[in-house]
């Protein structure tokens, strides 16, 4: 955003210290702005969208079995505090929004997917009021903060062999690069009250674990079995989304009301979708871990 020549991007995160690694990055660079807090906080949002025109809402407690655990914690943050940064955008005349949702909102089973969905029709009830709001949905990103590539490559450096939950797990992959063309997308090409969701594919947990210990020499798997909450494969668009779905090429739209003549799409899922090689998950874990 600075590259193309925003007057200034500000930072909205409970993260201190993430701020400050980001303030050291950008040599201090006056356009970026900080602000230290919860999105809880309707005075803290209130300041932080005053004259923006644009918002991209990333904020959230997803870690499934923090989650499980703290569920009054995990509706704080994902439901009511998306409930104030959405209202206080509205009433700031914000030009339009970008909500960073999940594919665990996808017939959700555990507490972070169920408030992820809920966070999705927050978004799309508040679309028609002026700021043009859009969804977009992940599957698992590769070494974003908290996913598994890291805790692996901990494990291999440790001489540990890396722990998998199930082995026939299937899970969406997508690198950091991969994920903010999704976002971009949506900002570009979505109308408000849109759920815009990206074609990608798959691969079983187990796979992945193999491709990391081939690339950074792992001495093998250790199966821990399920955490609480998780699911064989994940959704990315419902059987009942695809009534009114749209096939955007590379990326699925879900209107908030169908919109166009189209024929409806079949649900997709990790288990239904195209399914990584171990050749091409190493590449794509290669060019996830460049990045680290």
């Amino acid at each position: 955003m600075l590259s193309e020549g925003a007057s200034e991007v500000r930072i909205l995160s409970r993260d201190a210290c993430k701020q400050a690694r980001l303030r050291d990055l950008y040599h201090g660079d006056s356009r970026l702005r900080f602000f230290a807090g919860s999105i809880t906080s309707r005075e803290l949002c209130r300041e932080a969208v005053k004259g923006a025109h644009y918002l991209f809402h990333a904020a959230a407690m997803k870690d499934i079995p923090g989650c499980e655990k703290d569920p009054v914690g995990a509706v704080e943050t994902n439901i009511l505090g998306t409930t104030v940064l959405f209202e206080e955008a509205v009433a700031a005349g914000v030009e339009a929004a970008v909500y960073l949702s999940t594919d665990k909102a996808a017939y959700p089973v555990n507490v972070m997917g169920n408030t992820k969905a809920i966070g999705e029709k927050i978004a799309v009830s508040l679309s028609g009021k002026g700021t043009r709001i859009m969804c977009t949905r992940f599957g698992n990103v590769l070494c974003s903060q908290g996913s598994v590539v890291p805790l692996w490559k901990r494990q291999v450096a440790e001489g540990k062999p890396v722990s998998v939950t199930n082995p026939d797990m299937t899970r969406f992959i997508m690198t950091i690069e991969e994920a903010i063309d999704l976002v971009i997308y949506a900002f570009e090409n979505g109308k408000t009250g849109d759920i815009l969701v990206q074609k990608s594919p798959a691969c079983t947990i187990g796979l992945q674990a193999q491709g990391l210990c081939e690339l950074e020499g792992g001495s093998g798997v250790t199966v821990i079995g399920a955490r609480p909450g998780e699911k064989l494969y994940e959704t990315l668009l419902t059987k009942e989304e695809g009534v009114k779905a749209q096939d955007m090429g590379g990326f699925f739209r879900i209107p908030a009301v169908k919109d166009h003549t189209d024929a409806p799409v079949e649900e997709y899922n990790s288990d239904n979708a195209p399914r990584m090689n171990l050749e091409e998950i190493k590449e794509k874990l290669r060019e996830a871990m460049s990045a680290l």
